[in-house]
């Protein structure tokens, strides 16, 4: 039987599109957790749909994207001993995790048969249990001396994609690294590093020089984890490298900020990704990516349509993802939200653009509601409803 979702009375839609950040169009269907078309619903064949959600004016837009976590195994940090963090992170719009290392499981082994086996083990248990219907990527491997080709052919022949944050583990000089990096591409491993002073013990400062000499697909947070670069650094990565720009909540503001100045000025603000960096020392931050949005609109001065790419159609195209962005084809993974009650402005963008938080009033992942009113987000003036 073929599930056809199909959600009606949309608002408005954003793409995650930079070049056009909103379509036109007040109903989208899915076809087997796909999307299908979107439009006018008078021009739309919505017969024979197994579930209908009207969305009641609410703004539709591709579910958000966490470029940057670290989890352990399943729904359970312990960094900060809490359960059921990435159902929080759900109830913040997010239907995306990307793992940036399982750094924090205690007793994390580094030699190498032990850390590609936690790797391909995390890879995999994730892929089995999607906690709250949440998407993992995870299995991100932290590389240590001794690696050799070998180690990273299998580990993409195991399914591994990614690798955790360079510089968190023994390889600390850029050629090494630069090295290893090579293979991990040359096996379609995607690669990030960390950016800027030591988060945990074990890790130390990775300057500007050496990101770029690393040369990997994503400068993990640019505006630092904590501990940003000093501001020269940040604008000659910006200049110089072609890799994405994370931008996390767990970074320095004002870094941030500068960062998007910096990218606006050069044409490069379709390079700008976000993550949350956590769980970390700073916590769980379950709106966290809805907390950047807001936070580099309001004082980066971006339209909201256009930070809203940032936390999905970006990363989606940076990451080679098969979410994030409003295409046919591409998984029908949602945030339905609307301007939070009494919140300024005239509009749920305008408020957003004022530094506000949405409402959060369902996620939909692969055509399959997963959440509905937001227990985290301020209540919403709108709410969507299943109807069918």
């Amino acid at each position: 039987m073929t599930d056809k979702l199909v959600i009606r009375n949309i608002g408005q839609i954003l793409s995650g599109k930079m070049e056009e950040p909103i379509f036109d169009g007040d109903c989208l269907i899915a076809i087997d957790g796909k999307i299908s078309a979107w439009g006018a619903e008078k021009d739309m064949d919505t017969e024979g749909a197994t579930t209908v959600i009207n969305a009641h004016g609410v703004t539709l837009a591709p579910g958000l994207i966490d470029s940057h976590i670290h989890p352990v195994i399943g729904d359970y940090t312990p960094r900060q001993q809490q359960l059921h963090w990435i159902d929080s992170t759900l109830h913040g719009g997010v239907t995306t995790l990307i793992s940036a290392g399982e750094v924090h499981m205690p007793g994390r082994p580094k030699d190498i048969i032990g850390l590609k086996a936690m790797a391909i083990a995390a890879q995999r248990w994730y892929e089995n249990f999607r906690p709250s219907g949440m998407k993992v990527h995870a299995g991100a491997p932290v590389i240590e001396h001794g690696m050799v080709e070998q180690d990273f052919k299998d580990l993409a022949e195991a399914g591994v994609t990614l690798l955790g944050e360079v510089g968190l583990g023994t390889v600390k000089d850029g050629k090494t690294a630069k090295e290893m990096v090579g293979w991990a591409r040359k096996y379609g491993i995607q690669s990030t590093i960390h950016t800027g002073g030591p988060s945990i013990p074990g890790s130390g400062l990775i300057d500007a020089d050496m990101v770029m000499e690393t040369g990997t697909d994503v400068i993990g947070h640019i505006n630092g984890g904590h501990s940003a670069l000093p501001d020269d650094q940040i604008i000659c990565l910006c200049e110089g490298c072609k890799a994405a720009f994370e931008i996390v909540h767990n970074g320095n503001e004002r870094a941030a900020v500068l960062t998007v100045n910096t990218a606006r000025e050069l044409g490069k603000m379709d390079q700008i990704i976000l993550g949350t960096d956590g769980p970390a020392g700073s916590g769980v931050q379950p709106l966290g990516i809805l907390r950047m949005i807001a936070m580099l609109s309001a004082f980066g001065n971006v339209p909201a349509e256009i930070a809203f790419c940032f936390g999905n159609g970006n990363t989606s195209r940076q990451r080679k993802l098969d979410t994030g962005l409003i295409e046919v084809g591409k998984c029908a993974d949602f945030v339905l939200m609307d301007q939070a009650q009494h919140a300024p402005g005239k509009t749920m963008l305008e408020s957003v653009q004022l530094g506000n938080l949405p409402g959060v009033g369902m996620t939909v992942i692969d055509g399959v509601v997963c959440s509905g009113r937001s227990r985290n987000t301020p209540p919403a003036n709108r709410l969507p409803e299943v109807v069918t």
